[in-house]
């Protein structure tokens, strides 16, 4: 593995960007001055002696998002601060097709830091070792450009369509290589003036947590009353039960309600328990909630199951997923979805995971990179939009009784790419 090794960078902010490199770990490498025991994924903002002024200035970066993401979720005043936000992150309507290249506010501001020496020391330590370089995040690939990186220097976008932000001011001068996990998003880098063979589609990776047993128990409880496979069985005969099917439809309905990094959407977590508590009781539906990493959130989540006096149904109706360390959660996760039948969460990059054959209920999307990802699940018939979780426990049984969610899973695990880590390795290895 030694030609196939690389430095994975992202970034410490939510969890879009370090989960994209999570499935990337396997051949990841470090600088031998760190004189760490096994390689990790490189945060920019948080690596072995990172200068103070770059961890100071990624700091109020940070907190800059996170403040703001949770902002919307106030009404009126926390909206319009959010708005104001997401109007320099915007994504224009790709239609009709023009040159986008003209950098906006945020690629400048992006390259405002950068030519004041943001990076420049994580760029100097890993130039000992070049080796190639695979950032989930558009600022260290653009810093490690302009500051110098002696090796190649590859940029994995994240969403299924992608703001001007993640290109170089000048991007037909560019050598940074993209890339990109949809075909829309190949196109969206070519409107920005990215060379087309500086775009390569790889798909966006997502961990081995998924197998056709799986699928078939998911197919089956989805589909109660056997519409769907019914319809469908030369299809399903082709790809899902071309193996011998495991009996493992006894366990309850799995629903796994994730949360994203800035914590924004965790009222309805705590709504969904609420809805949910009698079938929770009865053993009909097992519920995780994903607190992620954020303790915060964990603490929510317990405080409203002691108030519905719901503690003793913990890991047996209803179960909080925590992890202090984000790739020990990300471990976990994975774990999880190997007995979730629904992943409920809000359009961010765990819309691929659609393609393990989840099918996905959307929470709504937080900026606009989540519409687009919204608009991609509707295309692929991988996802549809949550109606009031409030009254979870009356449409849901409706849902599956129509077999529509055992059709997004079918949908998703056809339709949404897949293979990227072994695109990726194929790549870096040459």
């Amino acid at each position: 593995m030694e030609n196939k090794k690389a430095y994975i960078v992202a970034v410490d902010m939510g969890y879009g960007h370090q989960r994209a490199a999570f499935p990337l770990i396997k051949f990841a490498d470090t600088p031998e001055e760190w004189h760490l025991t096994q390689p990790i994924v490189i945060s920019a903002n948080n690596y072995p002696n990172i200068p103070k002024k770059d961890k100071k200035k990624w700091y109020q970066v940070q907190k800059l998002y996170e403040g703001i993401s949770r902002l919307n979720g106030f009404p009126i005043f926390g909206k319009t601060i959010f708005h104001i936000m997401d109007y320099f992150q915007k994504i224009e309507d790709f239609y009709p097709r023009r040159d986008l290249s003209k950098p906006n506010f945020e690629a400048k501001q992006s390259h405002k830091m950068i030519s004041k020496g943001l990076g420049k020391h994580l760029i100097e330590t890993l130039n000992k070792k070049p080796l190639p370089l695979i950032c989930t995040f558009p600022i260290p690939a653009l810093f490690a450009e302009a500051h110098g990186y002696k090796g190649e220097i590859y940029c994995l976008c994240t969403d299924t369509d992608i703001a001007r932000a993640w290109v170089a001011l000048k991007p037909k001068e560019s050598r940074i290589t993209y890339l990109a996990p949809t075909i829309r998003a190949k196109e969206r880098l070519m409107l920005y003036g990215v060379r087309p063979e500086k775009i390569i589609v790889t798909n966006f990776p997502i961990p081995d947590c998924s197998s056709l047993s799986i699928l078939q128990r998911r197919i089956t409880k989805l589909d109660p009353l056997g519409i769907f496979r019914e319809q469908y069985k030369d299809l399903l005969s082709l790809y899902v039960w071309k193996e011998k099917a495991t009996d493992l439809v006894n366990k309850p309905l799995t629903i796994s309600y994730a949360v994203g990094g800035a914590g924004a959407q965790w009222k309805t977590g705590v709504t969904i328990i609420k809805s949910l508590q009698e079938q929770i009781k009865n053993g009909e539906i097992q519920l995780n909630l994903v607190a992620g990493t954020s303790k915060k959130i964990l603490r929510r989540f317990e405080k409203a199951l002691k108030k519905m006096k719901l503690e003793t149904y913990r890991d047996r109706g209803v179960s909080i997923i925590y992890r202090p360390e984000k790739f020990e959660y990300f471990t976990e996760f994975s774990k999880v979805l190997r007995d979730t039948d629904i992943l409920w969460t809000k359009p961010s990059e765990l819309s691929f995971y659609a393609g393990l054959g989840l099918p996905i209920i959307m929470t709504p999307p937080l900026g606009a990179q989540e519409e687009y990802n919204k608009t991609w699940l509707h295309m692929i018939g991988a996802g549809f939009e949550e109606y009031n979780p409030k009254y979870v426990n009356e449409w849901l049984p409706d849902w599956l009784k129509s077999s529509w969610l055992a059709e997004a899973a079918i949908n998703g695990y056809l339709n949404a790419p897949k293979n990227a880590v072994d695109n990726i390795e194929k790549i870096i290895s040459k």
